[in-house]
């Protein structure tokens, strides 16, 4: 499914992977595709199956994270707000969700030294300006989870690493604080659990929104190989980047080709395609079995 599903509800959204249609004042259905975005440009190659992949991931860590954040599920059952000759379009990589007021910046969560950490770092001996300490190899877990928000580009233009005296000047500083505190939550429960499954969460992005109460409410997608780095804990070494289980394998292949990561992005092979299928698939196993 790299098209758009032509549905009678009023499409209000479309992102790089996600696209939102209306359904009233309070609630909207968003649809994962099989889009794949990389270097913040979208592929022209869809990923076999990769929206429904990620729609069963994001909703299995939504549930076991809801003890600590509210999230965007309103109860409603996709059945109940599409009609019943459209709903093969949407089935398994759609879910009715709270319309929010969405939080502006990207909040990142590190909590091993690699990707533009690790170049940051091996430059600075700084992530995202925070100060780490001397003689950290690559993939080395930092000392504790840093927070390194971003600012949210629009579709096509690339994120931007900000400070958190910029995310609070953004956003205020009492939400900005709100917002590191629960995302480190997040991450320190999702990275216990994980460790039992033989995965090892490197980093990982989370989206948050505000209800008409102003209560921050986790949204869009949790913990998915699109907004995490998965690692197979019995390979993982200090000092070299480990094989993932997420979009890296196509990034990887990205770097190799010499792009200069404008669009449009060259092709990619359907075999790249299909193993970066196999690993999101592997991850949802891993996870979830």
């Amino acid at each position: 499914m790299s098209q758009q599903p032509q549905l009678s509800l009023k499409k209000i959204y479309s992102g790089k992977v996600r696209d939102l249609y209306e359904i009233d004042a309070q609630r909207m259905l968003m649809v994962a595709s099989d889009r794949l975005s990389a270097f913040d440009v979208i592929l022209e190659q869809p990923i076999p199956d990769k929206g429904k992949i990620l729609t069963e991931i994001s909703n299995f860590w939504f549930k076991k994270l809801e003890h600590i954040v509210p999230n965007h599920f309103t109860g409603d059952k996709v059945s109940d707000v599409v009609r019943v000759e459209e709903l093969p379009l949407v089935e398994g990589r759609a879910v009715v969700a709270k319309r929010l007021q969405p939080v502006a910046v990207e909040a990142i969560v590190r909590g091993y030294l690699v990707g533009s950490g690790w170049k940051e770092y091996q430059q600075s001996g700084t992530v995202c300006g925070i100060k780490l300490p001397a003689g950290l190899q690559e993939a080395q877990k930092l000392p504790e989870p840093i927070f390194t928000p971003s600012t949210k580009a629009e579709v096509g233009d690339h994120d931007e690493n900000i400070s958190f005296a910029q995310c609070a000047e953004i956003i205020g500083q009492e939400l900005a604080e709100q917002v590191r505190d629960v995302s480190i939550a997040l991450y320190q429960a999702a990275v216990e659990y994980a460790a039992t499954r033989g995965i090892i969460i490197a980093d990982t992005k989370f989206e948050f929104g505000l209800d008409a109460e102003g209560t921050l409410t986790l949204m869009d997608e949790v913990l998915t190989p699109d907004s995490s780095r998965f690692w197979p804990a019995d390979s993982y070494q200090v000092g070299s980047n480990p094989p993932s289980f997420d979009k890296q394998f196509v990034r990887d292949w990205l770097e190799a080709s010499g792009w200069d990561k404008e669009p449009p992005a060259p092709a990619v092979p359907a075999d790249v395609a299909q193993k970066t299928a196999d690993k999101y698939r592997e991850a949802l196993l891993r996870l979830t079995e």
